[in-house]
């Protein structure tokens, strides 16, 4: 009986990624604008509808997981790099809850940061931007890969994904700011 329980939230898990996955982003695309997010409180969301300037959003499978905690301080420490690039916002975002994204933000950065660290709960920006894989085998649900979306206003001008999604070798900030 589990072993067909599993069977079957295996398959419900890569059917809702199919379902919730457009085609993946590249440049020229424009970003979901009116999906909403969440960023400081699981009852309030927020879209990124009339979005100004050049900005920066991190993709990440996972808060608290080893790449992804190990790839996300590098952005907090270049972030006044970012901003002398022309950069005006870095957003992190997750497939994860509000609360445990506010919880990973504390813990990356006890000062604070100015990076904004997004709650994407249910998959909808993620998926909108064709950036969803199947992490249940790992994580216990569908992620978001690992990819850097640089954008001017709503318009993506350059996209890194990371072709083996637990592996840091081209969307780590320092990678990411000479193509600023």
């Amino acid at each position: 009986m589990a072993s067909l329980l599993s069977t079957a939230t295996q398959a419900a898990h890569s059917a809702a990624v199919s379902l919730m996955t457009a085609a993946e982003v590249k440049p020229g695309s424009t970003i979901p604008t009116k999906v909403p997010v969440k960023e400081e409180e699981a009852a309030k969301t927020f879209t990124l509808e009339g979005i100004k300037g050049r900005n920066v959003f991190v993709g990440v499978p996972g808060a608290f997981t080893g790449t992804c905690s190990a790839q996300i301080p590098g952005y907090i420490k270049a972030y006044d790099q970012f901003k002398q690039k022309g950069i005006d916002n870095v957003y992190v975002v997750a497939v994860n809850d509000v609360f445990t994204l506010k919880a990973w933000k504390e813990q990356l950065a006890p000062g604070g940061t100015p990076i904004h660290f997004v709650a994407d709960d249910k998959g909808a920006f993620v998926g909108s931007l064709g950036m969803l894989f199947d992490a249940s085998e790992l994580l216990g649900a569908p992620r978001s890969k690992r990819f850097v979306l640089v954008t001017e206003g709503d318009t993506v001008t350059h996209v890194a994904v990371e072709p083996v999604t637990s592996q840091l070798t081209i969307c780590a900030a320092d990678k990411i700011l000479p193509l600023l």
